[in-house]
């Protein structure tokens, strides 16, 4: 029998890389880290709480030439303060762009 943290439906990598986040709304562009990344999502830890049911692109560079940079659409399932102007969002992978 699986235990709890084995019953996602993806395996989360940590990744702790630099990711570029595109407001849908407004097109302002802020910068985070992506804390760890699944099949159906991520965790990105960012300045600003952001509400649950936004949606925004991200960009997540690759470190190697022959790949691109993975980028998809994704909406905010979660927002949870990490100190006084950090805060963890957990994101939930709508689309994947390229």
């Amino acid at each position: 029998m699986r235990d709890y943290s084995e019953k996602r439906d993806f395996i989360r990598m940590k990744v702790d890389s630099e990711i570029v986040l595109t407001i849908a709304d407004t097109g302002r562009s802020l910068t985070g880290v992506c804390k760890d990344l699944s099949g159906a999502g991520m965790s990105i830890e960012i300045g600003e709480p952001f509400a649950e049911g936004a949606e925004f692109q991200t960009s997540l560079p690759s470190s190697n030439e022959a790949f691109p940079s993975f980028e998809t659409i994704v909406r905010v399932i979660r927002c949870t303060p990490v100190s006084e102007d950090r805060y963890v969002i957990g994101v939930e992978i709508t689309k994947v762009v390229n």
